[in-house]
Parts: structure tokens; sequence; C-alpha cells
């Protein structure tokens, strides 16, 4: 799996830089704009895992470009961490209303950012955290790649395990397809939505008889994995 992507809206060189550097330092993929404008071209272009968004911009405000976010089903539930100069607390609770997942001031250290950013990370993308899981006969650990079912490495493909990693750090929730596909290296707009369903049967293949038991196919919706079934 590779390394959570951060988008980096900030038009001052020198925080962009300190930003760049410490989010490397930390495993993180970084890609820098300049403006709202500019961010919003390249989120069209492809999700990040996490957007770090100034509110004082050229052009179009930090605030008008999260609200657009926001505004948007395929961007509506994006990470995003507001990082102003603003201290007051109306500025503080009108980033928070606009749907900010947390709200840094400048000047800020790099170390409480990076353990902000992963909080947000872990809360809202926990199939971003790297952490390894296990549900029922199943295993798996994002570091080492590998998955397990009744103590036998499964081999999968690059997408299957990525689809498996996602419906186990989301269990017993009913997802869509389109939820899904977004879900799989950051965001496959150009597939159908039907691909998914390809996906799955060779996920539910490799498994074996578990992967049958485990992963559900919900009706008029897409697919859940369950954790209560035996």
């Amino acid at each position: 799996m590779s390394a959570p992507r951060i988008l980096v809206v900030e038009d001052e060189v020198a925080i962009q830089e300190l930003l760049r550097y410490s989010l490397e330092q930390s495993a993180f993929q970084v890609v820098i704009t300049a403006s709202a404008e500019e961010a919003f071209a390249e989120i069209q272009r492809r999700l990040p895992a996490l957007v770090l968004l100034d509110l004082m911009l050229p052009g179009m405000s930090g605030v008008a470009l999260a609200k657009r976010l926001r505004a948007e089903g395929r961007t509506r539930e994006l990470p995003l961490i507001m990082v102003t100069a603003r201290v007051e607390e109306s500025d503080r609770v009108q980033g928070l209303d606009l749907g900010a997942d947390d709200y840094v001031t400048k000047p800020f250290s790099p170390k409480e950012l990076i353990a902000r950013i992963r909080a947000v990370l872990r809360r809202r993308a926990p199939h971003l955290a790297g952490d390894p899981i296990a549900i029922g006969p199943v295993r798996l650990d994002p570091a080492s790649r590998t998955v397990t079912c009744d103590g036998r490495e499964v081999s999968l493909g690059p997408t299957e395990f990525e689809l498996l990693h996602y419906l186990m750090t989301h269990p017993n929730r009913a997802l869509t397809r389109d939820q899904l596909l977004n879900a799989l290296r950051g965001d496959h707009r150009f597939l159908e939505d039907r691909t998914v369903d390809v996906y799955i049967r060779r996920l539910r293949a490799g498994l074996g008889p578990a992967g049958d038991n485990l992963i559900e196919t919900v009706r008029g919706i897409g697919y859940k994995l369950s954790s209560h079934r035996e």
C-alpha cells in the first residue's frame, strides 16, 4: 500500500517547504498547490488522502474551497484540516462549521500537526492508518502486505488486497460501489460501477469459503463485510 497522499494548499513558500519536509519525513506523499483553484483542479484529477488548507489564499479563499468540497458528493467526506494565522474563536468555529476535521493555527509545531493528521486519518480513513487488522479467520497486515485465512497465507492481487483492506476497516457497513471504487488507490472515477463486482468475485475466490461467508452482497447498494457471521 502506498503512503497516504497529502494535498497542501498554501501560498507561503517557506511554509510550503516546512510542510513538505515534515510530511515526507513522516512517510507521507506530498502535493503542494498555491491556490484554491489549483487545489480544486488537483482534487478533480485525483483524490488525496487528506487536505491541509490555508484559509487566507489569493483568489478563491480557503473558506470558499471548503464549501465547494463539502457541497459535492465525491469530496463531501474528504478529510480536511484547516491551517491559518487566524486565532479568534469565531474563525475556529467557522472552520469547524464548514466541515473541517481539525483546525491548526500558525505558527504550529510540525510534530503536533503530524499527530493531528494521523488522528484524523485514523478516525476518518482507517484504511490509510497502516494498522494490522483481523476479522474472523482473516488477518491483514498492510506493512508486509500479507493476508492469512485460518492461518494459511492467501495470495491476492494488489487491487483485491486494497479492496479487502477497505472492507475490513469499515466492517458491518453497507458500502456502495462508488465508495469502494474511490477507495482503490484514491480515486477510480474512470471505472464502471460494475467493475467492483469483478474484484469482489476475485476476492471471494481468493479467500475461499470464508470469502463467501464474510462478504455480503447488499441488494441495491453494494457490499458489506460482516464481523458477526460465523
